[in-house]
């Protein structure tokens, strides 16, 4: 489910959604996103930023994170650029608990990754302290104004949903391998759609740390969300990125889409976004997967680009944008669309 994107999407339109994701931190920021919190939630948090906004000074006694600190969570971002965020964060997570409802303290925690994600990953030049909070301010802003907006949102497809028996969204920190057993025991009929974008293969994507004044990563994240992690990259991507064939990445393609194959039935319509950077061969071997364990794919002649009958995209600095030239495959991004055979 990554950032839960789709499923704020799905739950506003009415539709139940279920998310699954094998990183705790994609469903800690999902689960916030798709919380639905009260005035005086939203009241609260609002108070807690502006009173510890004063509070956030570099002057001020270090509230040093200790448990974190051994074990490992602040690496590399203790340097001479970068020590003054860590410093503003420990301040900050310091109070966070004086917030009264997990929901409003998963809000701000939520806040303080946006900003330090911003202010650290992949950052050229560090923010002062100053910069930092005043970014958290229009942090504030966004994400109050998207909660009340989806609020709503859901109170004009659900009605008043806290009297109802549906739920609108429902995150798990699951793996979709093995998935279909719980499924059963959670929803007794196939899911109308899957959306699902694949971890792609050769692709090398951090889903679990920031990079930090070039390739210094830092699993900052799970400390500032109060979760650990210590898995490396090959468990988020199905494999390590360099192997002769992708022979680790295909094997556990095949098992997530044999367990999503006895979730389906054939009415079941499966919409995935995936990236091959040689296509020429992983495009081929991918559909023959897909086709193993019981898919067959479809085309939606309405939203090709290509003469493939595919959507393809292009990804200028890592945000993927659609290509609408007819023919145009530059880009090795493509939208693929299946059913149950």
């Amino acid at each position: 489910m990554g950032g839960g994107t789709t499923l704020v999407e799905a739950s506003v339109i009415g539709r139940r959604a279920i998310g699954t994701d094998i990183s705790s931190l994609a469903s800690f920021i999902s689960k916030v996103k798709t919380t639905i919190l009260c005035d005086d939630d939203l009241e609260n948090v609002v108070l807690w930023v502006e009173n510890i906004s004063g509070d956030l000074n570099l002057h001020k006694s270090p509230v040093r994170a200790i448990e974190w600190l051994e074990k490992g969570y602040q690496r590399n971002i203790s340097g001479k650029g970068t020590w003054p965020i860590r410093k503003l964060l420990e301040l900050a997570l310091s109070e966070v608990l004086r917030l009264s409802t997990p929901s409003q303290q998963n809000f701000v925690r939520c806040l303080l990754l946006k900003t330090a994600q911003w202010a650290l990953d992949c950052r050229g030049k560090i923010p002062t302290a100053t910069e930092f909070r005043q970014q958290l301010l229009i942090f504030l802003d966004e994400m109050v104004y998207g909660a009340l907006e989806y609020r709503n949102a859901i109170k004009n497809s659900w009605g008043d949903y806290r009297f109802n028996n549906s739920f609108p969204t429902l995150c798990l920190n699951k793996s979709i391998i093995g998935f279909e057993e719980e499924y059963r025991s959670i929803c007794n009929k196939p899911p109308k759609l899957i959306v699902t974008s694949p971890p792609y293969p050769n692709v090398h994507v951090l889903y679990h740390r920031w990079q930090v004044q070039g390739r210094k990563e830092t699993p900052a994240p799970y400390w500032i969300a109060n979760l650990e992690d210590g898995n490396g990259s090959s468990f988020y991507t199905f494999g390590p990125r360099y192997q002769k064939g992708l022979k680790t990445y295909f094997e556990m393609v095949t098992k997530a889409f044999l367990s999503i194959s006895k979730l389906v039935d054939d009415k079941t319509i499966l919409i995935q976004m995936i990236s091959f950077p040689e296509p020429s061969w992983q495009l081929s071997k991918y559909l023959d997967v897909m086709e193993e364990t019981g898919f067959q794919e479809i085309f939606l002649p309405g939203v090709k680009n290509s003469s493939d009958g595919r959507l393809w995209r292009q990804v200028p600095n890592r945000r993927w944008y659609a290509n609408k030239q007819e023919g145009l495959l530059t880009s090795s991004e493509v939208v693929l669309c299946h059913k149950k055979q």
